[in-house]
Protein backbone atom coordinates (compact mmCIF):
# COMPACT_ATOMS: atom_id res chain seq x y z
CA UNK A 1 0.00 0.00 0.00
CA UNK A 2 2.81 2.36 0.92
CA UNK A 3 4.56 1.57 -2.34
CA UNK A 4 1.52 2.65 -4.33
CA UNK A 5 1.31 5.92 -2.43
CA UNK A 6 4.95 6.71 -3.05
CA UNK A 7 4.57 5.90 -6.70
CA UNK A 8 1.63 8.26 -6.91
CA UNK A 9 3.62 11.02 -5.26
CA UNK A 10 6.52 10.48 -7.60
CA UNK A 11 4.22 10.66 -10.57
CA UNK A 12 2.69 13.89 -9.26
CA UNK A 13 6.12 15.39 -8.72
CA UNK A 14 7.17 14.41 -12.20
CA UNK A 15 4.03 15.98 -13.66
CA UNK A 16 4.68 19.18 -11.71
CA UNK A 17 8.23 19.31 -13.02
CA UNK A 18 6.99 18.92 -16.59
CA UNK A 19 4.45 21.67 -16.05
CA UNK A 20 7.13 24.01 -14.67
CA UNK A 21 9.36 23.22 -17.63
CA UNK A 22 6.55 24.09 -20.03
CA UNK A 23 5.86 27.33 -18.19
CA UNK A 24 9.55 28.27 -18.22
CA UNK A 25 9.71 27.53 -21.92
CA UNK A 26 6.68 29.71 -22.55
CA UNK A 27 8.11 32.53 -20.49
CA UNK A 28 11.38 32.28 -22.36
CA UNK A 29 9.60 32.50 -25.71
CA UNK A 30 7.64 35.61 -24.76
CA UNK A 31 9.22 39.08 -25.08
CA UNK A 32 11.07 40.02 -21.90
CA UNK A 33 10.68 43.76 -22.19
CA UNK A 34 14.44 44.32 -22.36
CA UNK A 35 16.54 45.50 -25.32
CA UNK A 36 13.47 46.65 -27.20
CA UNK A 37 13.58 49.23 -29.96
CA UNK A 38 10.60 51.11 -31.40
CA UNK A 39 10.79 52.74 -34.82
CA UNK A 40 8.80 53.57 -37.95
CA UNK A 41 9.31 53.17 -41.68
CA UNK A 42 7.31 54.83 -44.43
CA UNK A 43 6.87 54.21 -48.13
CA UNK A 44 4.99 56.50 -50.49
CA UNK A 45 4.15 56.81 -54.14
CA UNK A 46 2.80 59.63 -56.25
CA UNK A 47 -0.13 58.76 -58.45
CA UNK A 48 -2.21 60.70 -60.95
CA UNK A 49 -5.71 61.66 -59.84
CA UNK A 50 -8.31 59.79 -61.84
CA UNK A 51 -11.55 60.97 -60.21
CA UNK A 52 -13.32 64.31 -60.28
CA UNK A 53 -16.01 65.47 -57.87
CA UNK A 54 -18.07 68.60 -58.21
CA UNK A 55 -20.98 70.32 -56.51
CA UNK A 56 -23.39 72.80 -58.11
CA UNK A 57 -26.29 74.62 -56.53
CA UNK A 58 -29.45 76.59 -57.11
CA UNK A 59 -30.18 79.49 -54.79
CA UNK A 60 -33.52 81.26 -54.75
CA UNK A 61 -35.81 83.52 -52.73
CA UNK A 62 -39.59 83.54 -52.34
CA UNK A 63 -42.22 85.12 -50.18
CA UNK A 64 -43.33 81.76 -48.75
CA UNK A 65 -41.62 78.44 -48.09
CA UNK A 66 -43.88 76.47 -50.48
CA UNK A 67 -43.02 78.65 -53.47
CA UNK A 68 -39.34 78.44 -52.59
CA UNK A 69 -39.46 74.63 -52.39
CA UNK A 70 -41.21 74.50 -55.76
CA UNK A 71 -38.52 76.61 -57.38
CA UNK A 72 -35.64 74.61 -55.90
CA UNK A 73 -37.17 71.20 -56.59
CA UNK A 74 -38.01 72.11 -60.18
CA UNK A 75 -34.46 73.30 -60.79
CA UNK A 76 -32.85 70.18 -59.28
CA UNK A 77 -35.26 67.83 -61.09
CA UNK A 78 -34.36 69.46 -64.40
CA UNK A 79 -30.67 69.10 -63.57
CA UNK A 80 -31.14 65.40 -62.87
CA UNK A 81 -32.84 64.96 -66.24
CA UNK A 82 -29.88 66.56 -67.96
CA UNK A 83 -27.47 64.38 -65.98
CA UNK A 84 -29.14 61.21 -67.28
CA UNK A 85 -27.54 61.95 -70.65
CA UNK A 86 -24.18 61.16 -69.03
CA UNK A 87 -24.34 57.60 -67.64
CA UNK A 88 -20.65 57.54 -66.74
CA UNK A 89 -21.18 60.30 -64.17
CA UNK A 90 -22.59 59.42 -60.76
CA UNK A 91 -25.10 62.08 -59.74
CA UNK A 92 -26.74 62.57 -56.36
CA UNK A 93 -28.79 65.27 -54.70
CA UNK A 94 -26.76 67.10 -52.10
CA UNK A 95 -27.66 69.18 -49.09
CA UNK A 96 -30.60 71.56 -49.11
CA UNK A 97 -30.98 74.56 -46.82
CA UNK A 98 -33.94 76.84 -46.23
CA UNK A 99 -34.03 79.76 -43.83
CA UNK A 100 -36.33 82.77 -43.25
CA UNK A 101 -35.57 86.42 -43.94
CA UNK A 102 -36.56 89.03 -41.38
CA UNK A 103 -37.26 92.72 -41.47
CA UNK A 104 -36.02 95.19 -38.88
CA UNK A 105 -39.00 94.35 -36.68
CA UNK A 106 -37.95 90.68 -36.62
CA UNK A 107 -40.91 89.70 -38.78
CA UNK A 108 -40.56 87.05 -41.48
CA UNK A 109 -40.79 88.71 -44.89
CA UNK A 110 -39.61 85.85 -47.08
CA UNK A 111 -37.53 82.73 -47.46
CA UNK A 112 -34.14 81.93 -48.94
CA UNK A 113 -33.02 78.46 -49.90
CA UNK A 114 -30.27 76.53 -51.63
CA UNK A 115 -30.26 73.02 -53.11
CA UNK A 116 -27.14 71.18 -54.28
CA UNK A 117 -26.39 68.46 -56.79
CA UNK A 118 -23.17 66.42 -56.51
CA UNK A 119 -21.19 64.77 -59.30
CA UNK A 120 -18.48 62.10 -59.22
CA UNK A 121 -16.80 60.30 -62.10
CA UNK A 122 -13.58 59.02 -63.64
CA UNK A 123 -14.79 60.20 -67.04
CA UNK A 124 -13.36 63.71 -67.16
CA UNK A 125 -14.70 64.56 -70.61
CA UNK A 126 -18.29 63.65 -69.78
CA UNK A 127 -18.15 65.39 -66.40
CA UNK A 128 -16.77 68.58 -67.93
CA UNK A 129 -19.54 68.68 -70.51
CA UNK A 130 -22.21 67.92 -67.91
CA UNK A 131 -20.94 70.72 -65.70
CA UNK A 132 -21.10 73.09 -68.67
CA UNK A 133 -24.70 72.07 -69.34
CA UNK A 134 -25.71 72.47 -65.71
CA UNK A 135 -24.03 75.86 -65.36
CA UNK A 136 -26.67 77.35 -67.64
CA UNK A 137 -29.01 77.24 -64.63
CA UNK A 138 -26.84 76.28 -61.65
CA UNK A 139 -23.76 77.78 -60.03
CA UNK A 140 -20.55 75.84 -59.42
CA UNK A 141 -19.69 75.57 -55.73
CA UNK A 142 -16.55 73.44 -55.84
CA UNK A 143 -14.53 71.17 -58.09
CA UNK A 144 -11.84 68.79 -56.85
CA UNK A 145 -9.77 65.81 -57.95
CA UNK A 146 -8.65 62.67 -56.18
CA UNK A 147 -7.84 58.98 -56.56
CA UNK A 148 -10.68 56.52 -57.06
CA UNK A 149 -11.17 53.82 -54.42
CA UNK A 150 -10.27 51.00 -56.82
CA UNK A 151 -7.00 52.61 -57.86
CA UNK A 152 -6.13 53.71 -54.31
CA UNK A 153 -6.84 50.31 -52.74
CA UNK A 154 -4.69 48.52 -55.31
CA UNK A 155 -1.76 50.85 -54.63
CA UNK A 156 -2.19 50.61 -50.86
CA UNK A 157 -1.98 46.82 -51.03
CA UNK A 158 1.34 47.10 -52.84
CA UNK A 159 2.65 49.74 -50.43
CA UNK A 160 1.69 47.65 -47.39
CA UNK A 161 3.99 44.90 -48.66
CA UNK A 162 6.74 47.44 -49.37
CA UNK A 163 6.34 48.98 -45.90
CA UNK A 164 6.56 45.55 -44.26
CA UNK A 165 9.76 44.76 -46.12
CA UNK A 166 11.20 48.16 -45.23
CA UNK A 167 10.41 47.54 -41.56
CA UNK A 168 12.15 44.16 -41.65
CA UNK A 169 15.20 45.64 -43.36
CA UNK A 170 15.40 48.40 -40.78
CA UNK A 171 15.10 45.79 -38.01
CA UNK A 172 18.08 43.91 -39.49
CA UNK A 173 20.09 47.14 -39.69
CA UNK A 174 19.38 47.94 -36.05
CA UNK A 175 20.24 44.39 -35.02
CA UNK A 176 23.70 44.79 -36.54
CA UNK A 177 24.11 48.30 -35.13
CA UNK A 178 23.45 47.03 -31.60
CA UNK A 179 25.69 43.98 -32.02
CA UNK A 180 22.80 41.59 -31.46
CA UNK A 181 22.51 38.07 -32.85
CA UNK A 182 18.93 38.41 -34.03
CA UNK A 183 15.62 40.06 -33.26
CA UNK A 184 12.00 39.19 -32.69
CA UNK A 185 9.00 41.32 -33.59
CA UNK A 186 6.99 42.43 -30.57
CA UNK A 187 4.33 44.32 -32.56
CA UNK A 188 3.86 46.08 -35.89
CA UNK A 189 1.08 48.41 -37.07
CA UNK A 190 0.45 49.34 -40.69
CA UNK A 191 -1.26 52.69 -41.34
CA UNK A 192 -2.35 54.13 -44.67
CA UNK A 193 -2.50 57.79 -45.57
CA UNK A 194 -3.23 60.05 -48.52
CA UNK A 195 -2.12 63.53 -49.42
CA UNK A 196 -4.19 65.29 -52.05
CA UNK A 197 -2.46 68.48 -53.18
CA UNK A 198 -5.09 68.54 -55.87
CA UNK A 199 -6.37 71.72 -57.49
CA UNK A 200 -9.63 72.91 -55.98
CA UNK A 201 -11.80 75.59 -57.47
CA UNK A 202 -14.06 77.63 -55.27
CA UNK A 203 -16.64 79.13 -57.56
CA UNK A 204 -19.02 80.75 -55.10
CA UNK A 205 -18.50 84.08 -56.84
CA UNK A 206 -19.21 82.71 -60.31
CA UNK A 207 -22.52 83.71 -61.85
CA UNK A 208 -24.69 81.28 -63.75
CA UNK A 209 -24.90 82.07 -67.43
CA UNK A 210 -28.18 83.17 -68.91
CA UNK A 211 -30.43 80.42 -70.22
CA UNK A 212 -29.88 81.39 -73.85
CA UNK A 213 -26.09 81.28 -73.59
CA UNK A 214 -24.00 78.15 -73.90
CA UNK A 215 -21.24 77.53 -71.35
CA UNK A 216 -18.09 76.01 -72.89
CA UNK A 217 -16.75 72.84 -71.28
CA UNK A 218 -13.55 73.14 -69.28
CA UNK A 219 -10.34 71.16 -69.83
CA UNK A 220 -9.33 69.43 -66.60
CA UNK A 221 -5.80 69.16 -65.19
CA UNK A 222 -6.29 66.64 -62.41
CA UNK A 223 -2.83 66.77 -60.81
CA UNK A 224 -1.30 64.06 -58.61
CA UNK A 225 -1.79 62.69 -55.13
CA UNK A 226 0.60 60.92 -52.76
CA UNK A 227 -0.44 57.61 -51.18
CA UNK A 228 1.63 56.43 -48.20
CA UNK A 229 1.83 53.51 -45.79
CA UNK A 230 3.75 53.57 -42.51
CA UNK A 231 4.88 50.57 -40.49
CA UNK A 232 5.56 51.38 -36.85
CA UNK A 233 6.33 48.81 -34.21
CA UNK A 234 8.75 47.35 -31.69
CA UNK A 235 11.43 44.69 -31.94
CA UNK A 236 13.35 42.92 -29.19
CA UNK A 237 17.03 42.22 -29.69
CA UNK A 238 18.56 38.87 -28.84
CA UNK A 239 22.13 39.25 -27.58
Amino acid sequence: MMKNILTGKAAFATGTACLMTMLMGTAHAAPTGYDQLAFQTEVKEEIQNDEVTASLYKKAQATDAKALATTLNTSINNALKIAKRYPTVTVSTGQQRTYPRYDKYNKIIGWTGQANIDLKSTDFTATSQLIADLQETLVMENLSFGVSDIKKNALQQKLMTDASRAFQQQAKNMTRAWDARSYRVVNVNLNTGSNYPRPMYNAMSMKAESADASVPSQNFESGNSTISVTANGTIELTK
